[in-house]
């Protein structure tokens, strides 16, 4: 039946990419790094060979023709620039069947818009990844659209989880994720960057002041994912009364740091929003 058709052992599934960019390149290093998919089942198409000689490194296979692509794949990524897609969408669109799985990684376009210029039986997801997919600790959104069932979705699910956290959402919530995930990655660099400077002025060497940043960011975030426990709760469990933690945490306040990181979440994603509409 339908089931045994999806949940079809990796060494079957036939993958493709429709544009071969940055995301596209985190997504399958996830893939192969995992075993997921065998290098010999991906098939990338892109207009020049600038992206596609790394993928020939990792072993996929490459072509300048979207519609081979199509042809030769089960499951169909798309990752092409927003205003080239259409464009994309209108050459592939006479090779879409229904077996196939369409997944969107295109920011802005809604399901709907995919819906509308693919033919009505095709199965549609759209996808927001970020780029730490790249080290298999991405943060990624998903959602369906009505011609897609439990089977792929969980086919989908079970492959993205190879690139990091993975879960399925309704449609409005993919432009909070950009604001949030997608944008906010670099939030984070901001952050290390500033801890590392406050121990340089301290006298740390800043190589050494950069590394002990980022460990205790993911020494913190492995926590918070672990325990399941609420910030403000493994927090105060930091602060000692009258410690050194407490008076740093009354700077924080005085600069207003949660309040500049909710503007900024807010402010990508009202961005992430307006682009949409273009």
């Amino acid at each position: 039946g339908a089931w045994s058709r999806v949940s079809m052992e990796a060494s079957e599934l036939w993958v493709g990419f429709v544009g071969a960019g940055r995301m596209a390149g985190g997504l399958v290093r996830g893939l192969l790094q995992a075993g997921k998919v065998p290098a010999g089942n991906i098939l990338a198409s892109a207009p020049s060979d600038k992206n596609l000689n790394a993928w020939r490194e990792l072993g996929c296979r490459t072509t300048h023709c979207n519609l081979e692509v199509v042809h030769r794949s089960t499951l169909v990524f798309l990752a092409t620039k927003p205003h080239i897609l259409p464009g994309v969408l209108e050459e592939i669109r006479p090779a879409v069947g229904s077996h196939h799985i369409v997944v969107s990684l295109v920011a802005g376009v809604t399901i709907q818009t995919l819906q509308r210029l693919l033919p009505p039986w095709t199965k549609v997801l759209r996808i927001m990844p970020n780029l730490p997919c790249v080290v298999q600790a991405g943060a990624m959104v998903f959602s369906r659209g009505n011609n897609v069932g439990d089977e792929e979705a969980t086919l989908l699910k079970s492959l993205l989880s190879s690139c990091g956290l993975c879960e399925e959402v309704p449609e409005s919530y993919i432009d909070i994720h950009t604001g949030l995930s997608g944008s906010g990655v670099a939030y984070v660099y901001l952050f290390a960057e500033a801890l590392a400077e406050g121990a340089v002025k301290m006298g740390m060497p800043g190589a050494l002041a950069s590394r002990i940043a980022a460990q205790t960011l993911l020494g913190a975030a492995k926590m918070l994912l672990e325990t399941g426990e609420h910030p403000a709760k493994l927090r105060g469990d930091v602060c000692t009364p009258g410690g050194t933690t407490i008076y740093a945490l009354h700077q924080l306040e005085k600069g207003a740091l949660r309040a500049t990181v909710m503007n900024a979440v807010e402010a990508a994603t009202n961005r992430a929003c307006d682009m949409a509409k273009d």
